[in-house]
């Protein structure tokens, strides 16, 4: 069955208003982390080799990501690039630094010391490689003007991020339904990281589909011409001229 871009519009806003209330009310939780008092998060961790690392680790990451995710959901608006390519511009690479530079990094020790074992650590380690790889790529197709290949890298580092919403709602059902507190970590971990790298394939490779299609009509001169607008060729200004 095949839907028609003004059905997947009302779906599409959806997903982005439910994942910016996820992300303001993940960050307004957060806010425990600056505090004198140890939040429970922090408490059910220690002892920890570094505890004022780790303290750091987390606020510098709470920070990134209270930043990033917001900011992607911005910059997945056409509008934006429409109305305000500069603003878009430079609010895509404030992005790319502070992701490159705060977010993984602070993921990456953080996720060493993650709840669960080896299994969680390798999860949010591999999410935090493609948030990495695909921004460093996303910026170099950015700089070669290659903008479908770009879309395709950026859409890998919004679902990364939004990883962090999908995860935390399917702790909040798992915990309803009396699931296995460790099962349901790691289930809620591992699916959101592997589906959305698959949704976005599963996209690029539809965007990918449809502009070879097109592209290929152009080349056999099946796109439907406009007389009015045909290019004015010698022979008919030779014609003009008399």
């Amino acid at each position: 069955m095949r839907f028609r871009p003004r059905l997947l519009e009302p779906l599409r806003v959806l997903v982005l208003v439910a994942l910016a209330v996820g992300s303001a009310t993940i960050t307004n939780a957060s806010l425990a982390y600056f505090g004198e008092d140890l939040a429970p998060f922090v408490i059910e961790k220690l002892p920890l080799p570094l505890e004022d690392l780790w303290m750091h680790a987390l606020q510098i990451h709470v920070i990134a990501a209270a930043f990033c995710l917001p900011a992607c959901l911005l910059l997945s608006l056409a509008f934006v690039l429409r109305r305000a390519p500069r603003f878009h511009r430079w609010l895509g690479r404030t992005t790319g630094i502070v992701t490159l530079f705060a977010l993984v990094p602070s993921g990456m020790y953080m996720a060493c010391f993650a709840k669960g074992g080896v299994a969680s650590t390798v999860g949010f380690m591999l999410s935090g490689v493609i948030v990495a790889v695909a921004m460093i790529q996303g910026v170099r197709a950015a700089r070669a003007r290659r903008f479908v290949e770009h879309r395709r890298y950026v859409l890998h580092v919004l679902a990364q991020m939004s990883v962090a919403v999908t995860s935390r709602a399917m702790l909040f059902a798992f915990d309803a339904a009396a699931v296995d507190e460790q099962l349901a970590y790691l289930v809620a971990l591992w699916v959101p990281v592997i589906a959305s790298f698959a949704l976005v394939e599963l996209l690029s490779i539809r965007t990918r589909t449809r502009t070879l299609s097109i592209w290929t009509t152009w080349r056999t001169h099946e796109a439907p011409v406009d007389p009015r607008r045909r290019p004015v060729l010698a022979y008919d200004l030779r014609r003009a001229r008399g």
